[in-house]
């Protein structure tokens, strides 16, 4: 029976989801998950939840809860992660300051000032975490979804002994987009989230995705055994609107900068255009480029959006103690995540195969080693076996090593506690260098580290 542990478990929507995907392999219903997280009340309506489920269909499935970090960790076999450190204060904070100074971020959650600031607050809770893990369950998995994923993923590798992984779902659900942009039935989506019923018309689209979290390449794309680039391209110049008019990828937005980057570089990106659009010095230094490439309303609405996202929660949560609390029937359907099937098969040696974050251990030639990639992993019950991809195009690696510079900097600087190498790795960050003077930026720096020491 293995034990996981869900770190960060008052996030209710995501919590509810990694429950519920565990629970839906037969193999996996006899395991313990033992919610923690440091508030005690944001705990209560997962926990509620969970057990809901388990009473629902007859599970054996065993619900622990608790506070108690160490306590959740003995044992354990599988740690999942999903805190976000200071919350959503910190993150408006450094954003405020960032957007005074000229650099303006839609998200804010992986590279550039608050991207690097939010590894400031979050790497030494992550290492105090993978510490606690070296005594109390050594030969556990870390599955890390917090972000930013890759100066997290690099810290842990570098400054632990953990064995560990860094998910995202930005390869299934840009997956699922080009599926929509080719014209192919959803259905024939591979990594297609699982709450749809599988059907499995014909041969599926297939890809082969490798670089770096939010900035890695499909540099395969298949349909029916041949290049469906060529298809691609052709629907997208005769349908414009297919990715420009607004919320074209969904709650994302127009999805006109990740089309931009396409034809300019020749491949697909994994990241959705308001994120894209921050890791390249391209599209958010202008006014007249905001509107150009519909990203205006990502800027002007980004603080809103983030807090509409916080009322979001809410109303979710709302729905979710209403449900707990009547007759409603929980579904035991499938997400897009990894994490499930990732512990199944370990559990079970079931194959499967899915993109995570990994050590580049000579695995992408042409990028930094020792440094984060994302790439293809086979896992089976022997472990998690990252694939061999070799040199990207060199135009992807190029783009690639801006955003790596920027990690290796921060992922220093914030460990050995060193302001001096903080400052440059947002010195290099490609939008800042866009905006700003060197001067500028140590004054942006400054403000940042003050705001910090508020909010610590």
């Amino acid at each position: 029976m293995a034990k996981v542990v869900i770190i960060g478990a008052g996030s209710h929507t995501f919590t509810k989801n990694l429950v519920t995907d565990i629970v839906s392999f037969p193999e996996l219903r006899d395991s313990t998950i033992s919610l923690m997280d440091i508030d005690k009340e944001s705990l209560n309506v997962p926990t509620a939840f969970a057990k809901k489920l388990a009473e629902q269909n007859g599970f054996k499935t065993k619900i622990e809860s608790t506070t108690d970090r160490r306590k959740a960790l003995e044992g354990a076999d599988y740690v999942v992660l999903t805190i976000n450190v200071g919350g959503y204060a910190s993150l408006l904070a450094n954003r405020d300051i960032a957007m005074k100074y000229g650099v303006n971020q839609a998200i804010g959650d992986t590279l550039g000032p608050t991207g690097v600031f939010k590894g400031l607050s979050h790497i030494p809770v992550v290492l105090d975490i993978c510490h606690d893990m070296e005594e109390l369950c050594p030969d556990a998995w870390l599955l890390n979804y917090s972000n930013p994923m890759a100066i997290l993923s690099w810290a842990i590798n570098d400054y632990s002994h953990i064995k560990n992984v860094g998910l995202c779902h930005s390869v299934q659900g840009t997956a699922s987009l080009l599926a929509r942009y080719l014209g192919v039935p959803y259905e024939d989506i591979p990594d297609r989230p699982w709450h749809l019923e599988p059907k499995w018309i014909g041969e599926s689209v297939d890809y082969w995705v490798a670089g770096i979290n939010h900035m890695a390449w499909f540099l395969e794309l298949k349909w029916h055994g041949k290049d469906a680039y060529p298809l691609l391209r052709e629907r997208l110049a005769k349908n414009p609107e297919l990715y420009s008019k607004p919320g074209a990828s969904g709650s994302m937005g127009a999805d006109t900068v990740r089309v931009e980057i396409f034809k300019a570089f020749g491949y697909f990106v994994t990241e959705s255009s308001p994120h894209m659009s921050e890791y390249v010095p391209y599209f958010r230094k202008r006014p007249e480029l905001l509107k150009k490439f519909n990203i205006d309303r990502e800027i002007m609405g980004t603080v809103d959006r983030t807090k509409g996202e916080v009322n979001r929660g809410r109303r979710e949560l709302e729905v979710l103690k209403q449900q707990i609390s009547s007759n409603y029937k929980f579904p035991t359907s499938r997400s897009l995540e990894y994490c499930s099937t990732i512990i199944n098969s370990l559990e079970t040696g079931t194959p499967s195969r899915i993109n995570a974050n990994v050590k580049n251990t000579g695995l992408i030639t042409n990028l930094l080693e020792g440094c984060c990639v994302e790439v293809p992993c086979l896992v089976d019950k022997r472990g998690i076996h990252p694939c061999y991809v070799g040199d990207l195009p060199p135009q992807l690696a190029a783009l690639n090593r801006t955003n790596i510079n920027v990690q290796e900097l921060a992922v220093r600087g914030i460990v050995e506690k060193d302001k001096t190498k903080i400052f440059q790795s947002i010195l290099l960050d490609p939008l800042t260098s866009a905006m700003l003077t060197i001067d500028e930026t140590r004054q942006m720096v400054d403000e940042m580290f003050q705001a910090e020491e508020r909010h610590s």
